[in-house]
């Protein structure tokens, strides 16, 4: 099947007047739809439980906001913007019950439909907008009017036009202007859950991280190791999305792009791929999604004791002082937790 991208010009907002859309969550992805939505033009109301800390957060951005439930039972479309380790257990309880014939159930992550801990009634829409990007330059990129790419799928359409509902909530938060791209529901939950995993979030920490024991190890001053195989990532990462990895190699050395070419395979082997297959695997079989689950409801053991971990290594003291002298970094901030 050929690839669908949607711009601006195919998304109608129009769609979305008169109706009201309720976001669930105000963390990340939720305070950018919430806020990009009511810029847009779009009826926001933002769901969430009364003692919640976030209601200040959103009520200093100009959002009217409600609990949960009252939300849900206001709103034409509900944006679920919730963790997935909390999701299925506020669905079930506070949005299900107010759901009717003919409203639009939506994500920004397809995780608890494509795995089944929701699964809503025949009567509802169901759709899935998912940027491609995190909240926070979700939001950033909208104030400067551009846009983060977005991922549209429709899980069903009792309705029979979903679809451009999806189109037009996509739009709203400024994916448009950079591209909406369609999928389904198993392929993005599948492949966002494996770039996070083994490239994203846990190859590159991990190898991150490594690298810098490494060093340190050999005798060599934490902070070089910090600069080395953490600070310069950025500059690295840079030159790739700006022109692919053939940019960043024209911009570097001839040294650099030489040990590139020659050790980064012995870093990374077929070794490391088919370790990376035994992930997907476990991806597409459900055998994460079912461990992620267990050990939510067993109140998070070994998650905990993992993050605690993390932040507590050396690198982490080093990268802190070492941003302490660098003090233009924190000028602009996408992550700000009074705010967002």
């Amino acid at each position: 099947m050929a690839l669908r991208i949607f711009y601006d010009k195919d998304a109608d907002l129009g769609r979305l007047q008169g109706r009201t859309v309720a976001i669930v969550g105000y963390g990340s992805q939720g305070h950018a739809h919430a806020q990009n939505l009511h810029r847009s033009g779009v009826n926001v109301v933002v769901g969430l439980r009364k003692d919640s800390p976030s209601v200040a957060k959103a009520k200093a951005a100009g959002l009217r906001v409600a609990t949960v439930d009252q939300a849900a039972r206001e709103a034409d479309v509900v944006m679920m913007t919730l963790p997935d380790e909390t999701m299925a257990e506020i669905y079930h309880r506070e949005i299900e019950p107010n759901l009717q014939p003919g409203n639009y159930l939506a994500v920004a992550h397809g995780f608890n439909v494509h795995f089944g801990q929701i699964k809503p009634a025949e009567g509802v829409n169901v759709f899935m907008v998912a940027p491609k990007g995190p909240g926070h330059t979700v939001r950033s990129q909208y104030e400067q009017g551009r846009g983060v790419p977005a991922l549209v799928a429709v899980h069903a359409d009792p309705s029979g036009d979903t679809l451009q509902i999806a189109l037009a909530y996509a739009k709203g938060i400024g994916a448009g202007r950079a591209g909406i791209i369609e999928t389904n529901f198993r392929e993005e939950t599948e492949t966002d859950l494996f770039g996070e995993q083994a490239v994203l979030c846990g190859g590159l920490t991990a190898l991150m991280q490594a690298g810098y024991e490494t060093l340190v190890e050999a005798g060599y001053a934490p902070e070089m190791a910090y600069f080395e195989c953490i600070h310069e990532v950025k500059l690295i990462v840079d030159l790739i999305y700006e022109a692919g990895m053939a940019n960043m190699r024209y911009s570097v050395s001839n040294t650099a792009e030489y040990g590139d070419l020659t050790r980064g395979p012995r870093v990374v082997d077929a070794a490391a791929k088919e370790r990376m297959r035994e992930i997907l695997r476990e991806i597409q079989t459900g055998a994460f999604a079912r461990e992620f689950i267990i050990e939510n409801r067993v109140g998070r053991p070994s998650f905990d004791a993992l993050r605690r971990e993390a932040a507590e290594h050396e690198l982490e003291k080093v990268g802190a002082k070492l941003r302490g002298l660098m003090p233009w970094l924190a000028e602009n901030r996408l992550v700000d937790r009074s705010r967002n």
